[in-house]
């Protein structure tokens, strides 16, 4: 095998097996371990971030931070991929900005000056607009990697009736991004079930070291997050225009309770908190005459005691 090709595999190896020993690469490749170590003395010199663990049971790891071999991509897929990370600028948090600041200069500085040229044309012809929020979300990197890691955390959290931040005890499960805001699925251990956190209203976030157990939620993912179980339960049903089924499938916490008609059409049916009536008299105002409420008579009455209120103000 030529020593070139020898050298890419071996990088590639090295980064997919984290911990290794002299002697099974030398295997592995069948020449001797003195060209294995100066093998990876080469790798080491090109960036690879190598250390040995001297001792019987030592050899070599590579360290967290992994030198990603190099990966050949056509122009078509250049552009694609700067522009993936070109369209979080629209964040004013995320939870790896440092890294996909740097990732996309590197990105752009070895393009070619003729992709690079049709790049910035691109620029002023297409983007991916996110509203852009006032409020950062400085815990995003913590609360991802204690959903990765199925840890718990302490945070203090604000919400939207009280500013005085109180302590929680949650287990993330996912975050994600939605109309300009991250969130955070968790399980809450004071509430005793799945909750959803906006992640700007997180002051802090540190990991617990009380001993508190965690929970096993690996099966659970960003497809699959755990169903809330409304706190004093109100069964509200509704009918959308085909108009407001549309404004509905832009709302993540409705969409998968839409039922949509042939005609494009739907209805809901589910049971909500009574204490969140007042999020959802909001909501069907906003949809106007594109909604019909059916029940429950006490969201109803919260609606017209809204419309008053705005009478009044416009008066």
């Amino acid at each position: 095998m030529p020593k070139s090709k020898r050298l890419m595999e071996l990088m590639m190896t090295v980064n997919r097996k984290r911990r290794f020993k002299v002697q099974e690469l030398a295997d592995e490749f069948g020449v001797s371990k003195r060209t294995i170590l100066r093998d990876l003395q080469e790798l080491s010199e090109l960036g690879v971030p190598l250390y040995s663990e001297p001792g019987p049971h030592g050899g070599y790891q590579v360290v967290r931070e992994r030198v990603l071999p190099p990966i050949a991509f056509t122009e078509g897929e250049a552009a694609a991929m700067f522009f993936a990370v070109h369209a979080l600028r629209h964040y004013s948090s995320l939870p790896f900005e440092a890294e996909s600041a740097s990732a996309l200069h590197k990105f752009y500085l070895h393009m070619p000056g003729d992709v690079r040229d049709r790049i910035d044309s691109m620029k002023h012809r297409v983007d991916f607009v996110t509203p852009t929020r006032r409020g950062d979300a400085p815990c995003l990197a913590t609360l991802l990697d204690a959903a990765v890691q199925q840890k718990v955390l302490v945070i203090a959290y604000v919400t939207k009736t009280n500013e005085e931040a109180e302590k929680r005890l949650i287990q993330p499960v996912c975050i994600y991004a939605n109309n300009g805001y991250w969130y955070c699925t968790a399980y809450c251990l004071l509430r005793g079930g799945f909750r959803v956190f906006r992640c700007d209203r997180i002051r802090e976030a540190e990991y617990d070291d009380s001993g508190t157990e965690r929970m096993d939620l690996g099966d659970i993912s960003l497809s699959r997050r755990g169903a809330q179980e409304p706190r004093d339960p109100v069964r509200l049903r509704a009918r959308f225009t085909r108009s407001g089924v549309q404004r509905c499938e832009s709302e993540l916490w409705l969409a998968p309770m839409l039922n949509v008609q042939e005609d494009g059409s739907g209805t809901i049916n589910m049971a909500v908190s009574r204490g969140e009536l007042s999020f959802y008299a909001d909501f069907f105002i906003g949809l106007a005459f594109e909604a019909v409420l059916e029940e429950p008579l006490e969201l109803k009455e919260t609606i017209r005691a809204r419309l008053a209120e705005l009478m009044e103000r416009y008066r």
